[in-house]
């Protein structure tokens, strides 16, 4: 992505190789369906610089015996720096006027990592929060890659030359690099299974894609690779493995683990074959004019698409296929321009050049000038908050009832002992049992005020992402089978049939586990009628213990995070009207129609709750002043605590469907936040 090959050293092919990484990163990202795995494209940069650091670092042990490491973080400085910190500054400049200050203020700390070289460290965290805010948005999120490229630059040149002095001429760097791969490779494998954010921005579990590289390297110079690797056919079986790993690799499968062996291990052969000093092999074809042009500006490309297409999902978030070929143009002008007038200026300056102190100084100069950027745009969106933008943000964060009483009372994926939590009166006359997932949490807060004005005791049983139906299910975030779910929902069931509770009410986000044509998740969607039947198991469970049994209908799901939809639309002085979903993209009925069947056969009763948060042709995304959900999907606080009286009477009063009393039929009109 970043490392250029000395004049006297440059191979076209490993340009191509940049070329065809780029391509596959800037056609997923940009919609492209047709190259699901397009995102690979990472995984072959980090190959290629593994190949082409090692290979630099070696001709310098070859030629002083030694490193010189400042000399080598100067030139990794004047490279990277100043390309990054433009494209950051930029960035920050366009996301005053697009973004909300509370995304400013949030996507402020990510330009901050990223200025650092640290947001891998960052995104771990973020991603493995259920409610964190979505990676879709975040336009400094592809820094993750470069910031894994840095901290390897850090390490490795350190370690080669400890190896190279320990062990001159023996083997030494081959060996470690090698014990590098293994340990690294095996660890990213078992953490893919187990938590997959750090196999994938953990750079120590990465680490073996640089290695596998270097490894290459390292071998050219070998007899036995003369003989065996430097044929033409290995690279064209490179590329044959590159192309699969486009074509059917797709973010359902747990990635990097063992499947990125596909890309790596493709990179590593056309890189082999490239030594190959004939005309034959992939090295004419990558060698060709357009892979070399797109090869040049892959660091600016990749710097720049990201923003660029992030910006514009937001400004038009139905991009056209025309939209997404402007974005392209806009993305190739930016980087031309950067290319030519910032990285190759600065790159190749030679007062800079001539001193490996300046080029650090302007190292630290530039790190720190990103950092108070980032900190300068934090402070600037705090001073432009008024208060219906501080409104949106408290209705965004404001926990449920079960989490402001403790955060454990949803419990996290990995846990499968049930957390009981309770709400109410200590001798009641009659207790409830709230069973679900995050969307039986957001029906904890007026569940809870329910249940204090009658003198009842609400208890949940809560775990994210597990659904009530008795269905095994697939964990995006873990990324295989959710075990865990299955394991907690025995215990769950079991305890509340000891409880012997009066009323159990079941609920859960019903359209992520179906396929369904409103709401598409991934392709582990289950049947409907395979749903169906895990609905009639759970009720037919909770009603032989002696429970009545209540089955909530879903939410809608809005097409945006209407938090930040709102939130933008005041910013820009539109009305939160423009954030409303139509009905029939928000509202799905299929998998309805199959639970109140369920429902029917059985003895449980069926809450249809949309006439909530919808009339007949609209879902708005305020209601009585009040923001309905606080993402595309969970209800916001505030305005979940204020459906207490209705959902009373359609629950424990008038279950008929359509119960409840209209309070959308004014939402056609200007609204207002309270």
């Amino acid at each position: 992505m970043s490392t250029a090959a000395t004049s006297g050293n440059f191979r076209p092919d490993i340009e191509g190789l940049r070329a065809l990484a780029v391509s596959g990163v800037i056609a997923f990202h940009f919609g492209m369906t047709s190259l699901p795995g397009g995102f690979v494209g990472v995984d072959i940069f980090f190959v290629i610089s593994g190949f082409l650091i090692t290979r630099h670092l070696q001709q310098e042990v070859a030629r002083s015996g030694t490193v010189d490491l400042w000399r080598f973080y100067a030139r990794r400085a004047r490279r990277l720096l100043p390309a990054s910190l433009f494209v950051i500054l930029v960035t920050l400049l366009f996301g005053y006027f697009i973004l909300a200050p509370s995304e400013q203020q949030f996507y402020s700390k990510g330009s901050l990592f990223a200025s650092a070289y640290m947001i891998n460290l960052w995104l771990i965290r973020w991603t493995v929060d259920y409610f964190a805010a979505d990676a879709s948005n975040n336009p400094f999120i592809h820094f993750w890659s470069l910031s894994v490229e840095e901290q390897f630059y850090l390490v490795w040149p350190a370690l080669l030359l400890i190896c190279a002095r320990l062990r001159p001429g023996k083997g030494g760097p081959f060996l470690l690099l090698a014990l590098v791969a293994a340990i690294s490779f095996a660890l990213c494998w078992y953490m893919t299974a187990v938590s997959q954010p750090w196999a994938f921005y953990f750079s120590p579990l990465r680490a073996w894609e640089f290695a596998f590289g270097g490894l290459a390297s390292m071998a050219l110079p070998q007899q036995w690779a003369r003989r065996f690797c430097f044929s033409p056919a290995l690279g064209w079986l490179g590329l044959v493995l590159i192309a699969s790993a486009y074509l059917t690799v797709t973010e359902e499968i747990p990635f990097p683990g063992l499947i990125a062996l596909v890309p790596v291990l493709g990179t590593v052969m056309v890189l082999l074959s490239g030594a190959h000093q004939g005309a034959a092999g992939p090295k004419c074809v990558l060698a060709l004019r357009p892979f070399q042009e797109i090869g040049k500006l892959s660091y600016s490309l990749y710097l720049w698409h990201w923003p660029v297409i992030v910006y514009a999902g937001i400004v038009e978030p139905e991009l056209s296929v025309v939209d997404r070929l402007l974005c392209l143009a806009v993305t190739l002008l930016l980087s031309l321009f950067s290319y030519h007038f910032i990285e190759n200026p600065i790159r190749h300056n030679g007062w800079l050049a001539a001193r490996t102190g300046r080029s650090l100084g302007l190292a630290a100069l530039l790190t720190g000038a990103g950092t108070t950027l980032a900190y300068g745009s934090a402070s600037l969106a705090g001073y432009s908050f008024d208060g219906e933008q501080r409104q949106i943000q408290q209705s965004a964060e404001r926990k449920s009832a079960a989490r402001e009483f403790d955060s454990a009372c949803v419990l996290e994926r990995e846990a499968i002992q049930p957390k009981a939590c309770a709400f109410g009166a200590a001798k009641p006359e009659k207790t409830v049992v709230l069973l679900g997932d995050s969307h039986a949490d957001h029906w904890s807060t007026p569940l809870k005020k329910i249940a204090e004005n009658n003198g009842w005791r609400l208890v949940t049983y809560l775990k994210s992402s597990c659904p009530a139906a008795d269905v095994p299910t697939w964990n995006g975030v873990l990324m295989r089978n959710y075990s865990e779910c299955d394991a907690w929902k025995r215990r769950a069931f079991a305890e509340i049939a000891a409880l012997k509770p009066d009323v159990v009410i079941l609920s859960q986000y019903s359209s992520s586990y179906v396929r369904n044509g409103i709401n598409f998740v991934s392709t582990h969607q289950m049947d409907v009628r395979d749903w169906a039947k895990g609905i009639k198991r759970s009720v037919e469970t909770l009603e032989r213990a002696g429970s009545e049994v209540v089955l909530l209908r879903d939410v809608p799901v809005h097409k945006s995070y209407l938090d930040k939809c709102v939130a933008r639309a005041l910013w820009q002085k539109r009305s939160p009207s423009d954030c409303d979903t139509p009905r029939s993209e928000a509202v799905e009925e299929t998998i309805p129609a199959a639970e109140r069947k369920a429902a029917l056969e059985t003895h449980a009763s069926y809450v249809d709750v949309v006439d909530l948060f919808c009339n007949r042709t609209t879902c708005p995304a305020v209601i009585d002043g009040k923001l309905t959900f606080r993402d595309r999907h969970h209800i916001a606080t505030p305005y979940a605590e204020s459906l207490a009286p209705s959902l009373e009477r359609a629950i424990f009063g008038d279950r008929r469907v359509g119960a409840f009393q209209d309070r959308t039929k004014s939402n056609d009109d200007p609204v207002k936040l309270q």
